[in-house]
């Protein structure tokens, strides 16, 4: 039987580009990455325990939690192709994010803006660390709870990062949110470059 090559002949494979995606408990990690990935993504779901059942309130149908990462892949076109990793939410997981966000060029911060406490974390753990992030607000139930400025004043997020809507349950929706990671990424290199020449 013959097989054909993934790639033609001499063509160089797509480069690949980590990127994490993250965000606090509940707020779409998990769901944005099986959205997209190309590949049946890997998971580490494990039930929810009496330590997380408190932070249930507004997702009550969530019955498992992150424990460790969510992986999965999505080819961008002939030249890039993206490694999504998922970050487990719960702080009780946080000392497995600097490993995650090892060698990533960017990242997707997920909000909830129903517990805009929770988002704090996340955004001020990209700020300290100095990775391109992107500021996405989930649309729980297709609906914005504030609108971006508010949530971007909340957040005390700078005008540079970028901030935007998506909903974690639709792939173009989610295509287009890592696709922002990516332009925001590549402006802050040129960026960059141009300040050091």
């Amino acid at each position: 039987m013959d097989s054909k090559p993934f790639t033609e002949p001499g063509a160089r494979p797509p480069a690949p580009v980590k990127i994490v995606i993250a965000g606090g408990f509940g707020v779409g990690k998990t769901t944005a990455v099986s959205s997209i990935s190309e590949i049946k993504p890997l998971t580490t779901e494990a039930a929810i325990t009496s330590m997380s059942a408190d932070n249930t309130g507004h997702v009550p149908a969530k019955t498992t939690t992150t424990v460790a990462l969510d992986f999965g892949c999505i080819t961008i076109d002939e030249e890039v192709k993206l490694y999504l990793f998922g970050t487990p939410g719960q702080d009780r997981f946080g000392f497995m994010w600097q490993d995650l966000v090892h060698g990533a060029l960017g990242a997707l911060v997920i909000v909830d803006t129903r517990r805009m406490d929770d988002c704090y974390p996340a955004v001020d753990y990209f700020e300290n660390a100095g990775l391109p992030f992107v500021v996405a607000v989930n649309m729980f139930d297709g609906s914005l709870g504030h609108n971006l400025e508010d949530v971007r004043w909340a957040l005390a997020v700078s005008d540079d990062v970028p901030l935007i809507t998506f909903d974690a349950r639709q792939k173009l929706s989610v295509r287009d949110a890592l696709l922002a990671v990516l332009h925001n990424t590549f402006k802050r290199a040129r960026a960059q470059a141009g300040a050091g020449a």
